[in-house]
């Protein structure tokens, strides 16, 4: 069973002696514990273009010391990482293979890099005893495993790291008398990044050389790079560098949020499920930049994630909100077991659903759809107008979105109460919400001008989203009734909930003309114009 760690930590420059300074007295320092030294055996594994460390993630197998075993390492934030530990065994366990598929592929995990530290160990404990931060030096010696076989290399570095739950300004603190020491902050993010530089393991796995595989991709991003950067006189971006840059942070999002959706980290389902949504609007907003006959299909695969996604985290939220309406109930009216039922209601579904996304993230599709964005990245299919001033042709697509968006309120409005009204204001979320990314986007070519409208659909988007939970809450209500009433519970408090969901629904109703009055005044899309 593989265990998470916070590992949040920072890395010096030492002397060859590797002589650690004395911090007792310092930032609540009461003592420094001598732990002794520990010989520790890593050896570290990646494809052998080096996709893990591309992304600054280290895979290895190390014995020696208190934690032996197999370690993965992800970027969590500065000086921070997320240390995924599994028990000591010859192969990878399954569950930290799963963890990096999305980065590996089809590509095999190979031993890259042979890293021996002699750990001189040091604790820094306050008055109470207890452990405030781990302080170590380094005498590493690292030995290529490629077919090439090098000489190895060595150096001494020292490692502060925090101790669990710790404060980071602990870190801050330290560090001036660590320089004072003369130690100096690792130019190099990891021990592995440093030895695969001075060992000289290029991305192939082979020293020196560059892959046909890589050469290939890098041939395609420059000629993407030059093809979208013409522009007019080379006078700013163009509207291919800017709708690009937004599609490949999303990309890189679907790709990066993988192992925190696998972990049920919190909040990775939405983010997900945002990014592929954002990849999507834009791809509609922007169909003058990407040609739309290679995008729709692509298009089509993330929009079936993102319905994958939402199975989990529709539930979520839904869960959350009926909590949320029956903690405001009177006592007076609560009769049943009404949060058991929910409780029930909810973990039911969840169980199933949890268990279906981990297979559509094992899944051929899914792989074959991050094959399909890492091409579009690579070798994006440009249309003529990426060529010109990112100004022109993004302001249009901006106000193009507003202008369908325009039309939906407008039905919404009109649109007699109940359903009819209920179709039409979903329908006007969901263009709110593409108007929203579209000036996300477009921030790089309009400034703040495109802020502020984002600004303005997401509060947009915001009341009509809340009108459609109330729509999706009073469905659930019903049915959670008719549960408890097949069961023998009285069902009066879910009642209540549904009465208080649609008099919600109705003031969003009533704040509407109000709210899109002010989003849609002349002088808001006007500031977008240069």
């Amino acid at each position: 069973m593989a265990d998470t760690v916070r590992e949040i930590e920072r890395k010096y420059e030492a002397r060859d002696d590797g002589r650690l300074p004395d911090l007792t007295g310092v930032a609540g320092v009461a003592e420094v514990v001598n732990k002794g030294v520990a010989t520790l055996d890593a050896t570290y594994y990646d494809t052998a273009d080096q996709r893990l460390a591309a992304d600054r993630i280290t895979l290895r197998r190390r014995t020696g010391g208190s934690d032996a075993g197999w370690h993965l390492k992800l970027p969590a934030g500065p000086d921070a990482r997320d240390e995924i530990r599994a028990p000591l065994s010859d192969t990878l366990p399954a569950e930290l293979a799963a963890l990096v598929r999305s980065r590996v592929r089809d590509k095999g995990l190979v031993p890259l890099v042979r890293l021996v530290s002699e750990r001189d160990v040091r604790h820094l404990v306050d008055a109470d005893g207890a452990l405030l931060a781990e302080l170590s030096a380094d005498r590493v010696t690292a030995s290529r495993l490629t077919p090439e076989q090098g000489e190895p290399v060595g150096w001494t570095e020292v490692e502060m790291e925090l101790a669990p739950g710790g404060d980071p300004a602990l870190l801050d603190a330290l560090e001036p008398h660590l320089t004072e020491a003369g130690l100096r902050r690792s130019a190099a993010p990891s021990k592995l990044a440093r030895a695969l530089a001075e060992t000289g393991v290029a991305r192939d796995g082979t020293k020196g050389a560059e892959s046909a595989d890589k050469k290939a991709e890098t041939g395609k991003k420059a000629k993407a790079g030059k093809k979208a950067g013409k522009g007019a006189k080379g006078a700013g971006p163009t509207a291919g560098d800017v709708v690009l840059r937004y599609a490949r942070a999303q990309i890189a999002a679907v790709v990066s949020l993988d192992p925190a959706v696998r972990l049920d980290a919190p909040d990775s389902v939405h983010r997900m499920r945002v990014a592929t949504r954002r990849l999507r609007s834009s791809f509609r907003s922007y169909r003058k930049v990407l040609d739309r006959a290679v995008t729709d299909p692509i298009s089509d695969e993330l929009k079936w994630l993102a319905g994958e996604l939402g199975i989990d985290r529709d539930r979520e939220v839904l869960t959350a909100r009926i909590e949320e309406r029956l903690a405001e109930v009177p006592d007076g009216l609560r009769a049943g077991p009404v949060a058991e039922r929910l409780g029930t209601w909810s973990r039911t579904s969840r169980r199933g659903s949890r268990e279906r996304l981990i297979g559509v993230l094992d899944g051929e599709r899914h792989l074959a759809l991050l094959a399909s964005l890492d091409a579009l990245s690579a070798d994006p299919p440009l249309r003529p107008a990426a060529d010109r001033p990112a100004e022109d042709v993004i302001l249009a697509a901006v106000l193009r979105d507003y202008e369908r968006l325009a039309a939906l309120v407008a039905a919404a409005l009109a649109a007699p109460p109940g359903h009819d009204r209920d179709i039409a204001v979903h329908e006007a979320r969901k263009k709110a919400k593409r108007a929203r990314y579209a000036a996300e986007a477009a921030r790089p070519a309009l400034g703040k001008p495109a802020k502020a409208f984002a600004g303005l659909m997401t509060e947009l988007q915001d009341l009509l989203g809340d009108h459609q939970d109330s729509v999706v809450a009073r469905e659930a209500l019903r049915d959670l009734a008719e549960q408890a009433h097949a069961a023998g519970e009285r069902d009066f408090t879910f009642g209540v909930l549904y009465a208080r969901e649609e008099a919600l629904a109705a003031r969003r109703e009533a704040e509407l003309p109000a709210l899109w009055a002010e989003v849609s005044r002349e002088k808001h899309r006007a500031a977008l114009r240069p």
